[in-house]
């Protein structure tokens, strides 16, 4: 297997050398990356995105370090015509708590597409996030493109409602603003950190932020990096708190958005989102010609459904990309959230064999009286395709309860349970929502 301990990693064809990123790379990885992701095109690159690889290459990071950039440089000339980078992040499964890696600023030069490089580069970067011990890589990004490296669109991605200034509530005559908005500060962070975990009990999947990491939120990035948020503390005019917002500190276009919204357990939605509108539609004001205001939330949060005014724009969510290179081991991993969903399910105490078959491999879930046994791989064989069967990388969505198994068998034909497996995936596998907030 190959290691990620040199600087020097692989030779590549064409006179170029695969390597991780030393500490005079900083501005020739910056311009590189600002030219790639910028929506102007090459020839204009976006200094946001400059800012974020200087803050990732030259500021402190919880759980980055500039060698965790893997770079393709031309070794007669040095430039740098590649790179991409691994962000190491915490994850959970309802409450167990996993490690993963995210691919993130994938770049090439125009001149350099179409070798292999990107390839090269996603090789390494599983070795160095299966020697960390993570048990999923998530990326976000292109339309198909990450399918090609072992990745399935598995997870929600953003998505939003959007208002518009007929939505904005205004103050009674003589009533006062009941909730005001101030910069969160490093003293909040415990109270930042309850309020997550109340929210967490709404999603399945969701990332988990220590101490640190909320630090990192709070004050890591400079002014004028892509990923740089305003985070306000929600407060009575006595000064109790209630909730956190984030947003950019510029208007997307003509909009500003929220990008996490969350109440502490007993404060009400329907009493705090009116004055929260009010600030985003001030704020956003300030900023420039704003047109809406919109909350970046997913598919699915509270704050649609108790914002009396409405929110008549719908952004539907793109999606994550997942991979998951060790099934068995990410199933055993989260077996006691599988074990409490069957014990409440119909299928309470089984004992029974369940294979899943994937075409070409497969994994074997032996059950006793309601406990996992045993996860292990299993080989499909002549016409056992198994108890159910996937194709590619489908059950993936199942997994993360991305899609029910009847709108799984409903898309691919090739998909398919037989009556006792429908009954166990069910309750092993239901639909639900997640929210993954990626840090980068």
């Amino acid at each position: 297997m190959p290691t990620l301990q040199s600087e020097e990693l692989r030779l590549l064809a064409d006179g170029l050398r695969l390597r991780r990123a030393a500490s005079d790379d900083v501005e020739t990885i910056a311009e590189l990356q600002a030219r790639a992701h910028s929506d102007a095109g090459w020839d204009t690159p976006d200094e946001e995105v400059r800012f974020w690889i200087r803050d990732l290459l030259t500021r402190p990071h919880p759980t980055f370090r500039p060698a965790d950039f893997i770079v393709v440089e031309v070794l007669q000339t040095g430039a740098i015509v590649s790179s991409m980078c691994l962000i190491s992040q915490t994850w959970r499964y309802g409450p167990i708590p996993f490690g993963v890696g995210r691919p993130e600023l994938v770049a090439t030069h125009p001149d350099y597409r179409r070798r292999g490089l990107v390839r090269a580069q996603f090789e390494l970067v599983h070795v160095l996030s299966a020697e960390r011990g993570e048990l999923l890589q998530a990326i976000t990004g292109i339309p198909w493109y990450y399918r090609q490296f072992g990745y399935e669109m598995a997870l929600s991605l953003h998505g939003a409602r959007i208002g518009y200034a007929p939505q904005v509530p205004a103050l009674k005559e003589g009533e006062v603003e009941p909730y005001r908005l101030r910069p969160a500060t490093e003293e909040d962070i415990p109270f930042l950190m309850a309020v997550e975990a109340h929210a967490a009990a709404r999603s399945v999947v969701g990332c988990v932020r220590d101490a640190a990491m909320w630090r990192y939120e709070l004050d890591g990035r400079s002014p004028g990096a892509a990923e740089q948020r305003q985070w306000r503390v929600i407060e009575t005019p006595e000064g109790e708190r209630g909730g956190f917002l984030a947003h950019p500190a510029v208007l997307w276009n003509t909009t500003i958005y929220a990008t996490a919204y969350e109440l502490h357990e007993g404060v009400s939605w329907l009493a705090v989102t009116p004055a929260v509108v009010r600030y985003l539609w001030a704020y956003g004001g300030s900023k420039g010609k704003c047109l809406g205001f919109g909350f970046g939330l997913g598919e699915t949060h509270p704050v649609y459904e108790a914002f009396s005014a409405g929110l008549p724009r719908v952004q539907p969510p793109y999606a994550w990309y997942l991979r998951v290179p060790d099934l068995p081991a990410f199933l055993r991993h989260v077996a006691p959230v599988l074990e409490t969903r069957l014990a409440q399910s119909v299928a309470a105490g089984h004992t029974g064999v369940l294979t899943l078959g994937f075409y070409r491999s497969g994994v074997r879930l032996t059950f006793e009286r309601g406990r996992i046994a045993e996860v292990a791989p299993w080989e499909p064989r002549g016409n056992d395709t198994g108890a159910a069967a996937f194709p590619n990388l489908t059950f993936l969505q199942l997994l993360f309860g991305y899609r029910a198994l009847a709108e799984l068998r409903a898309a691919f034909p090739d998909c398919y349970a037989n009556a006792e497996a429908t009954v166990l995936l069910n309750a092993l596998f239901p639909k639900q929502p997640s929210s993954v907030w990626p840090v980068s």
